[in-house]
């Protein structure tokens, strides 16, 4: 198998970077530079830019305005969207919603609501897990009970990311609590975030930023006409939701330009008496994590190729290895630069610093984001299915225990 890019991957690669570092508002790329999240109108601004160009919605059929790119393509232009660094493409829209649709909604589904999750006019997120139904996604209890030509759901969502900015959510909600297995009974419901009953409450996250949410369901009446496939057949869309998008899952962009910006702030930070870049452990840290990130990023390029050799119908187990390493890779690099940071990458230092100070604060302006991104990526080894759970994947499927 022969890994290297071709020379038209390689201009692809060229014409991404060139069209990113043209047309990313300065503000944004200010913001994204200094480590800082991206607002809400900082994605909506840059996913309609994308649109534009034809490219946001970069893993859907050219018949629903997707641009037609192969898998090696969308993982170059996920990486260099993630290196520049731009804000990320709404992925509860496009990564999850969309190929759904696509495969499984009606025709009326997917006139309607496909070009406004490209444009992100509708802000999508994803009501999936529940208080004892993380993990074990099948014990779900949120209730949908036909009435008419709608569904009555009754029930609670948690961790869901963003829906205080959502207009709707893609729900999986219990249909048939007499099914035999736990895995049939489930539906799969579109619900306007806006409609009476739905009660979204705040969830501080570690980081002390508010991405999180629990949401509330009372008495919801959600139209007969948002059901996606069958009834009862709501666990094979799921399914296909979560195992659809192989490409970026290992968000390799992230951490190479997390490794990127660390080598950055070393030449400014001293140890020793010499910057923080000469210094022999810290450029051995510096070297293993290349090694590791440039292992992961071949991988990536297996899974991705036999992927597109299926035909994009058979996701490969070998994908969790980019799950588990790739967080594993992404906790390093942020740790790497909250260590270049030391006590400067600190809040609570930050503040002490600024009060002490008869000027403006002596806190180099790539300081305050170190330390929020470094909590928040604690959690990446437990969002999109848990590391553990990942390697009973790969246990079962790849070495066959």
């Amino acid at each position: 198998m022969d890994l290297r890019f071709t020379p038209e991957e390689v201009a692809f690669r060229e014409e991404v970077r060139a069209f990113i570092r043209d047309n990313l508002p300065a503000d944004i790329r200010e913001r994204m530079r200094l480590g800082h999240k991206p607002t809400k109108q900082d994605t909506i601004t840059w996913q309609r830019i994308l649109n534009a160009k034809g490219w946001a919605a970069f893993s859907w059929p050219e018949e629903w305005g997707g641009p037609g790119w192969t898998a090696v393509q969308r993982m170059i232009f996920l990486e260099e969207n993630l290196q520049a660094p731009a804000p990320e493409l709404l992925s509860f829209n496009i990564t999850m919603l969309g190929p759904v649709l696509v495969e499984f909604g009606t025709e009326a589904q997917k006139r309607r609501f496909l070009p406004r999750a490209a444009n992100l006019d509708d802000w999508w997120c994803q009501g999936f897990s529940e208080p004892g139904a993380g993990s074990d996604l099948a014990s779900l209890r949120t209730a949908a009970v036909r009435d008419g030509d709608h569904y009555v759901v009754n029930g609670q969502k948690i961790w869901t990311s963003t829906a205080h900015n959502a207009d709707w959510c893609f729900c999986l909600v219990r249909t048939d609590p007499k099914a035999a297995k736990r895995q049939e009974g489930i539906s799969f419901l579109l619900i306007d975030i806006r409609t009476p009953g739905i009660e979204v409450r705040p969830i501080i996250s570690i980081d002390g930023s508010h991405h999180l949410n629990e949401v509330f369901f009372t008495d919801v009446r959600v139209p007969a006409e948002n059901l996606v496939g069958e009834e009862n057949r709501g666990w094979s869309v799921a399914k296909y939701l979560l195992g659809n998008e192989r490409t970026g899952i290992a968000r390799l962009g992230t951490s190479k330009a997390a490794v990127r910006r660390a080598k950055e702030v070393a030449r400014e930070v001293r140890a020793r008496g010499r910057p923080l870049i000469e210094d022999r452990a810290f450029r051995t840290r510096v070297a293993q994590l290349e090694v590791d990130m440039k292992a992961l990023e071949i991988t990536q390029l297996r899974v991705v190729s036999a992927f597109a050799k299926s035909g994009g119908k058979k996701p490969d187990p070998l994908s969790s290895v980019l799950k588990v390493k790739g967080t594993e890779l992404l906790q390093a690099s942020s740790e790497l630069v909250m260590d270049v940071g030391g006590p400067l990458a600190m809040p609570a230092w930050q503040q002490e610093l600024a009060a002490l100070a008869n000027e403006p604060a002596p806190v180099p302006d790539w300081a305050p984001a170190m330390a929020p991104a470094y909590l928040m990526l604690r959690a990446a080894s437990i969002y999109g299915g848990t590391n553990e759970i990942q390697k009973n994947i790969l246990n079962k499927a790849v070495l066959g225990l």
